[in-house]
């Protein structure tokens, strides 16, 4: 069983004291780092943490054989500045990132701002110190190329540049209006609009993919689930399964895919040395 951690928040001020520390370790003994982030999940969503029907096995086992962090400060209770403070383990008023971006509180698609390069990221150390890296999932810290996940210490990148209630197109003459989000690939757009009932699925298989790409590893997984943040979608196997509804429905599948990755860590022999965080 990897070791797990399940909180609300983490220190990545921590992690990257840490992360100095290891290029003097030799490769083959760095451990894997996994995090794991759920969009705007409640503290209480998990059977872990008291929930009375939503159903959450996989987690509520990580819960219990690993450690649980129940104390914690975060730096914003919104997504960007909060994103920038994870990754740098500095305020978000030090990265530029704050709560007073215009318009409203987070950066907003075709935003002239993002984090700013010359700040040092988890996954820069990391790939200093030789580790495969990689953000798949929700990024929100600049849309534009040079704030990009590949130009801020990810070898790849794959998911959306911001949250999925954004880039709304009204729909015309009867149409149904929708989110037209492009889905990245490194810098590429690969589609547009994302089909939003599968980014949760399709977040796990990429980050199984490159778990076991890079087994030999070491490897940092930054996996940064759109939902549950609104608008809510699950994929068709979990529409319904819940009896807590649409809701439910998500984060069942979040639970799913957490499975998924620690199962993957179990098949490819990696979990004595991976260390997998959900916040």
């Amino acid at each position: 069983m990897p070791r797990v951690f399940v909180s609300a928040i983490l220190s990545a001020g921590l992690l990257l004291a840490a992360a100095g520390a290891l290029p003097a370790q030799a490769a083959e003994s760095l451990p894997n780092l996994v995090i794991i982030f759920a969009d705007d999940m409640g503290y209480g969503d998990l059977g872990a943490y008291g929930h009375p029907t939503i159903r959450t096995p996989r987690m509520d086992r990580a819960a219990v054989e690993g450690m649980r962090f129940t104390q914690f400060y975060v730096g914003s209770p919104v997504c960007s500045p909060s994103r920038a403070a994870l990754l740098t383990g500095r305020y978000p008023v030090r990265t530029g990132i704050t709560q007073g971006l215009i318009p409203g509180r987070v950066l907003f698609p075709g935003s002239e701002q993002g984090l700013p390069p010359e700040e040092v990221t988890i996954a820069e150390v990391l790939r200093e110190a030789g580790y495969a890296t990689a953000a798949i999932g929700k990024w929100h810290l600049g849309d534009h190329a040079p704030y990009l996940p590949t130009q801020q210490g990810f070898d790849l990148f794959y998911g959306l540049p911001y949250s999925n209630d954004m880039d709304w197109v009204d729909g015309v003459e009867g149409t149904e209006g929708y989110w037209d989000l492009p889905l990245y690939r490194n810098r590429n757009v690969i589609e547009q609009p994302a089909d939003q009932t599968l980014l949760t699925r399709r977040y796990t298989e990429e980050a199984v993919r490159f778990i076991r790409a890079n087994r030999d590893g070491p490897f940092f997984v930054y996996l940064a689930h759109s939902m549950p943040h609104i608008p809510l979608f699950t994929s068709p196997e979990f529409a319904g399964v819940s009896s807590r509804g649409l809701y439910g429905d998500v984060i069942e599948e979040l639970d799913w895919s957490v499975g998924r990755v620690l199962d993957a860590l179990e098949e490819e022999g990696l979990a004595e040395n991976t260390l997998v965080i959900f916040t």
